[in-house]
């Protein structure tokens, strides 16, 4: 029987890696680079899909092993070529079933599920056969032609400190290349980060990536943040690091300053993350967000029982474009938020955010992108374009982008050259505090 779309022809899977700032997180510091993983397909009809999502030789050995199960498949039954891929998948021997409740940056690759770069090609290939973007197959179709996004702030530290190979952009001719490689730990440096943000990309609202000073001291940088701009939506992600007592001493008096809270607090006294953040909202009245705590279905249903969140950022890396987006649906049915969380990564995932949002009903959060601290680093020749705070959304079939080879095969160039391919922000800790170990509970710097 005559294939009725076409087939794939053939799958390739290329690792590669980028330069990165040294960006403080509860986990540590970041490395000089980060990792992704790229999946490439061909079609019979002569098309390209793409898709990219998390770094790491686990994910690139997930990806391969998918192979015979991708080849020689319709393009248009890709539902049922990922199917055979989750019936087929098995569950790691060191995947404990806990998650990322506690930020163990270990255990990001079990929380994060490869096929989904497969089914973002997929859809990539359906679209361009179709002649319709991507957004225009997913839930109930496009919603919106642009998608707004938050600036994500970081504290940062001197990469002089070590003797890494961090990118130094000194010499460039853009106000924000040059800033975002250097110190940045004060409420003044972090309230001119956001103003460089706003120069260059037009955002009014922000995220500051908290976890790295004590909870008081944070504080004090939103408040500076609020003082700069009256009239954006604050918002501060501790990754949990607070006690369930600090977490509510800290958000009480900052109704009207924090728009609302991403993980306040983790797991505690034995009991789950879920039960301590649905005692959080009930003390403090604080709307919060997670994308610790409701990463797959089993895990919402629990925090959904304890209304423990508001606001689920459902990250397509984890969820899938079509798992984040029935999500998205039952949120809005809700009445609660839906939002997207982000990792360090290329322009490839920065479009397939953009195609996610636009598809998703009701009235999202400003997404989390990361882009903006590997902006330049492109691997498309027409990456999506962050202007006024809003993120563009392709029109053209499928993604509506076009794949740079030749800046791929650099990026995959440089991955070859990295001793350890898996996230690590524990190494360019030990410059700053020497025999740093992570702790869920304790702030980065705080010794």
């Amino acid at each position: 029987m005559q294939s009725k779309t076409p087939v794939v022809t053939e799958m390739q899977v290329i690792p590669v890696a980028g330069y990165d700032s040294m960006e403080m997180t509860l986990s540590g510091a970041h490395a000089p680079f980060f990792t992704r993983n790229l999946v490439i397909l061909k079609d019979s009809a002569g098309h390209t899909g793409i898709g990219e999502i998390h770094g790491g030789e686990y994910t690139c050995q997930c990806l391969e092993s998918c192979i015979p199960l991708v080849v020689g498949q319709e393009v248009g039954k890709y539902r049922a070529v990922l199917g055979s891929i989750h019936r087929g998948g098995k569950k790691a021997a060191e995947d404990d079933g806990e998650g990322i409740q506690t930020l163990d940056i270990s255990k990001l690759k079990f929380v994060v599920k490869a096929e989904w770069a497969i089914e973002c090609a997929l859809l990539d290939l359906l679209g361009q056969h179709l002649g319709v973007p991507v957004c225009e197959l997913l839930a109930e179709g496009k919603q919106r032609d642009r998608v707004e996004v938050l600036g994500y702030l970081f504290y940062v530290s001197d990469k002089g400190k070590t003797d890494l190979p961090y990118l130094d952009e000194s010499a460039s001719s853009d106000p924000w290349f040059r800033m975002r490689r250097r110190e940045m730990l004060t409420h003044e440096q972090i309230v001119e980060q956001a103003c460089c943000l706003k120069e260059k990309y037009g955002y009014r609202n922000f995220k500051l990536k908290g976890g790295v000073f004590e909870g008081a001291y944070e504080m004090d940088t939103i408040r500076a943040l609020k003082k700069q701009f009256p009239e954006g939506r604050i918002n501060l992600d501790p990754n949990g690091a607070w006690s369930l007592d600090e977490a509510i001493s800290l958000c009480r008096g900052m109704h009207g300053i924090l728009t609302y809270i991403e993980d306040p607090c983790g797991p505690e006294a034995g009991f789950s993350s879920r039960e301590i953040m649905a005692e959080f909202k009930n003390a403090t009245n604080m709307p919060v967000a997670t994308n610790m705590i409701a990463t797959n279905w089993r895990q919402f249903y629990h925090a959904a029982a304890l209304k423990s969140v508001d606001i689920v950022l459902a990250d397509p890396h984890f969820w899938g474009l079509e798992g984040s987006l029935r999500m998205a649906s039952l949120l809005n049915d809700w009445g609660l938020t839906w939002g997207s969380h982000s990792n360090n990564h290329f322009d490839i995932t920065l479009t397939t955010f953009a195609h996610v949002a636009a598809a998703a009903p009701g009235h999202p959060t400003a997404l989390d992108t990361h882009w903006i601290w590997q902006d330049g680093q492109n691997l498309l020749k027409d990456a999506p374009q962050i202007r006024d705070g809003y993120l563009e959304v392709p029109d053209k079939p499928g993604l509506g982008v076009t794949i740079d080879m030749e800046r791929v095969m650099e990026a995959n160039r440089l991955y070859n050259q990295m001793d350890n391919h898996d996230r690590d922000d524990a190494m360019a800790m030990q410059y700053l505090i020497p025999g740093w170990r992570y702790d869920s509970k304790k702030p980065c710097l705080v010794r």
